[in-house]
């Protein structure tokens, strides 16, 4: 039985991977900007093209379907040449791969604020120590649940629709693992807020915040977007912006362009 599931899985898993046409409004950030920017730590949202990518962005009200964490030159396996990037797919499961994996797709670069050396190798460790892992996929009826890219879930469940599993750590997702990996050195993405009276004798009125850990499965790629906790960098204004450098098509081309074309 396990064995008949497993070849459904693999199956279902491929359908909700296939990649399908998204259209953009704006070019994407080309990958040699990217890794110009980046830094151990650093989370990359990225837009996907696929059934399943259609769902998370749907279910989440986001641009964000995937999450990899930039673990710089911390891979030093000859196998892993080139790759900087630790991410969990669905079928390849939890895996190291480069930037190129990433070429041709909207982008968002979030950075922890705060995070001490020590803690961001801890987070990075994290990550690259389940290099391996997989995904259950005898779990048919969690993927089969992505087939329909739109489904029409209240948006009180949309939430819990993207947990994948049964929260087994080798059953891993993309925001799963990242969410695991700072949980790790408790650095908060997007913890519950509580309130309860101060138990200082010389503020009665005062009330003290409490934070408590949100569960890794909750945890969707957008979430690293829009915390309070983490800086978004924008490759384009990193490297030195200077609006009055753009050249517009209603403007006469610079003098040095039209001598650089004739010398050519």
């Amino acid at each position: 039985m396990g064995f008949f599931l497993n070849g459904i899985g693999h199956w279902l898993g491929r359908a909700v991977s296939r990649p399908i046409h998204v259209h953009g409004m704006s070019p994407p950030t080309p990958p040699e900007e990217l890794l110009a920017c980046l830094k151990p730590g650093d989370v990359l949202l990225v837009e996907g093209h696929s059934r399943i990518s259609t769902a998370i962005k749907y279910l989440t009200q986001s641009t964000w379907s995937h999450a990899a964490l930039y673990v710089g030159d911390a891979l030093r396996d000859s196998a892993s040449t080139g790759h900087c990037f630790v991410e969990a797919d669905i079928l390849a499961g939890v895996r190291s791969v480069g930037i190129d994996e990433f070429a041709g797709l909207h982008s968002r670069i979030c950075r922890p604020r705060g995070l001490t050396d020590e803690d961001c190798r801890r987070v990075v460790n994290y990550a690259i120590e389940r290099l391996g892992h997989q995904y259950d996929l005898r779990n048919v009826f969690d993927l089969a649940r992505y087939l329909l890219p739109t489904p029409p879930v209240p948006q009180r469940f949309r939430r819990r629709m993207i947990a994948l599993g049964s929260g087994d750590p080798t059953r891993a997702i993309c925001s799963t693992l990242i969410a695991q990996a700072f949980q790790s050195v408790r650095y908060p993405i997007l913890p519950i807020v509580t309130r309860r009276a101060s138990a200082d004798p010389m503020c009665p009125d005062c009330m003290d915040e409490l934070l408590h850990v949100r569960h890794h499965s909750l945890f969707a790629p957008r979430d690293f977007d829009v915390s309070p906790y983490f800086d978004v960098v924008k490759p384009t204004l990193a490297r030195g912006f200077d609006y009055r450098s753009l050249q517009w098509d209603d403007e006469p081309a610079p003098a040095h362009a039209g001598i650089a074309g004739e010398a050519a």
